[in-house]
């Protein structure tokens, strides 16, 4: 018992590893005036006890951290993969720039409170990372800090106590940054005059989830244009910006075919976007005062279904690939993906996991639901072959040396950029290249959890043993240098947003929480203004601006 609970073996090691994470995960629980920092007490209670002599064996502390930093990284690629490069396009852009700048701007001032100071540059790396939050940046820096002094002959556990001290200064510059990206859009609410509700009104007549999101209308065919033309035609000059759900001639009701002709008095109920309803009352005639329960009413032979994706083969495949309406005589109107319907257009591409909304015969929707599996619960057990693989392939590709002008050594991705790269590449092209890469929510989530877990408390207990002595040594300045790192990128990039590029309030929250990679900045935000809009913010600046941090911190390591 002695060795179990005092000792060094692998039985000691796992105890202390479930005591850290349990009492760390229950003490995150708890909130002062709604703020919690969550996992991160893990880190703390690793110091403490790290402190007071309960260490675990240097070899198996290198492993749960790298290996738990993996597992974070890689489902956090996974989940932001589908729309990392959507999130380029329209407002995403300038608010990715701005982020960009917030990156940018915590490089130059951790590099000038190096000059100014004197402090090591392998230090100040951990201070910014604590400053904003960012674990993941914390591990690449570590784990190329280890490769350097590896590389130049160091013995190996004099290496990783060299880089255990850089989570010193991360976890002291760790609170207040956390603190620091709460309190500044506290203040610039009143400062800016903001009203909630008006800016919320705002951003829902731009909703950019209004460009994919599906809204239906009742027409009647009207215009002499389209009069005698097949509805084929019409879909093509109009690049599928709508799908025709059904058609209603007389008291018939049926699913029209790509060569159904369009008669003057046709009622048509469509499938479109918000930002193409204008369009549509050009193109057929103004909306007409019907309800769903109209078409209901009359077609006893059609029936509504929604069918899972849940066949590896249909991954990647486009609807008109599918080409379900020819073959079946099934329309597909919408497609729910992730709690979002999209319009069935042609040219989506299929996921696993999506859900297509379906009419037709109760006998041909029983044949579409074969040929797309409609098996949910097939989901619910992880595809762990593609995981695995892509962890591996990401392994492969960080430690893959690049060499870039004015670096006197490459730079390499590291176990924090390689898999992170490579899990947002799968997650955005797996569908097309027929590689099933989903995951459940929750499956996702508990492999983050596990990962950024094991990841803390190994930190948090190698860092323990020499963390009071470097408060002592001046470690205490490093709070200062990290209120630093994160007051002035994050004022800076707020009131540039708001005066210069008038962004909404509600982006703004969503931009700081994101661009510091701060989820408790996203869940006091949230809490306190009511919105989903800073959560679709967060990740729209949240995929460039963690592969930024991972990448600034080994750079500046690179550069010590």
């Amino acid at each position: 018992m002695q060795d179990l609970f005092f000792g060094t073996g692998i039985a000691h090691s796992i105890l202390l590893f479930a005591v850290v994470i349990a009492s760390g995960l229950w003490l995150g629980r708890f909130k002062v005036k709604g703020i919690s920092i969550g996992s991160t007490w893990i880190l703390f209670l690793g110091i403490v006890l790290s402190h007071f002599g309960l260490r675990s064996d240097p070899t198996v502390l290198a492993f749960m951290k790298d290996f738990g930093l993996i597992l974070f990284v890689f489902s956090i690629g996974l989940q932001v993969g589908p729309g990392f490069f959507q999130s380029f396009k329209a407002g995403g852009v300038k608010l990715n720039m701005l982020a960009a700048g917030l990156v940018l701007l915590a490089v130059v001032v951790t590099v000038a409170i190096h000059f100014i100071t004197g402090e090591s540059l392998p230090t100040m790396v951990g201070v910014m990372s604590g400053a904003v939050t960012n674990t993941p940046g914390l591990g690449a820096a570590q784990q190329t800090f280890t490769d350097i002094m590896l590389g130049q002959g160091t013995d190996p556990a004099v290496a990783q106590l060299n880089a255990s001290a850089l989570a010193s200064s991360y976890a002291v510059a760790y609170p207040l940054g956390v603190l620091g990206v709460i309190f500044i859009p506290m203040i610039m609410r009143p400062l800016f005059k903001a009203d909630l509700d008006a800016e919320k009104k705002r951003l829902d007549d731009e909703n950019p989830t209004s460009a994919t999101a599906a809204r239906r209308m009742h027409c009647e065919v009207e215009n002499p244009a389209i009069f005698g033309r097949k509805i084929c035609e019409v879909m093509y000059e109009n690049e599928g910006k709508f799908v025709i759900s059904r058609l209603m001639r007389g008291t018939e009701i049926f699913i029209p075919g790509p060569d159904t002709v369009l008669e003057k008095g046709d009622r048509i109920l469509i499938v479109t976007s918000q930002p193409h309803v204008d369009l549509i009352r050009i193109i057929f005639g103004e909306e007409i005062p019907l309800h769903l329960s109209d078409w209901l009413k009359h077609e006893d032979h059609l029936v509504s279904r929604r069918l899972t994706v849940s066949k590896s083969s249909v991954t990647g495949k486009t609807l008109a690939q599918l080409n379900l309406r020819a073959k079946y005589g099934v329309q597909v109107t919408r497609v729910i993906r992730t709690g979002l319907e999209l319009v069935a257009r042609p040219n989506l591409i299929l996921q696993m996991g999506d859900i297509l909304q379906a009419v037709g015969t109760e006998q041909s929707l029983k044949a579409v639901s074969k040929e797309v599996g409609n098996k949910p619960d097939n989901l619910l057990r992880p595809n762990l072959v593609p995981i695995f693989f892509g962890i591996a392939l990401g392994v492969i590709f960080g430690s893959i040396p690049f060499t870039f002008p004015g670096i006197p050594q490459p730079v390499k991705l590291g176990l924090a950029g390689g898999p992170l790269i490579i899990a947002i590449l799968l997650g955005h092209f797996g569908p097309r290249w027929k590689i099933t890469t989903y995951t459940t929510v929750s499956a996702n989530m508990m492999i983050r959890e596990i990962g950024i877990c094991f990841f803390l408390a190994a930190v948090g207990l190698g860092a323990g043993e020499s963390f009071v002595a470097s408060l002592l040594a001046g470690g205490f300045w490093w709070i200062l240098y990290g209120l630093l790192i994160t007051v002035i990128p994050v004022l800076t990039i707020v009131l540039l947003a708001r005066l210069v590029f008038k962004v909404n309030f509600y982006q703004i929250c969503g931009l700081v929480a994101g661009g510091t990679t701060d989820p408790a900045a996203l869940a006091f935000a949230q809490d306190s203004y009511k919105s989903d809009y800073v959560s679709v913010n967060y990740a729209t600046v949240y995929p460039l601006t963690m592969f930024l941090r991972v990448l600034a911190a080994q750079l500046l390591i690179l550069l010590a």
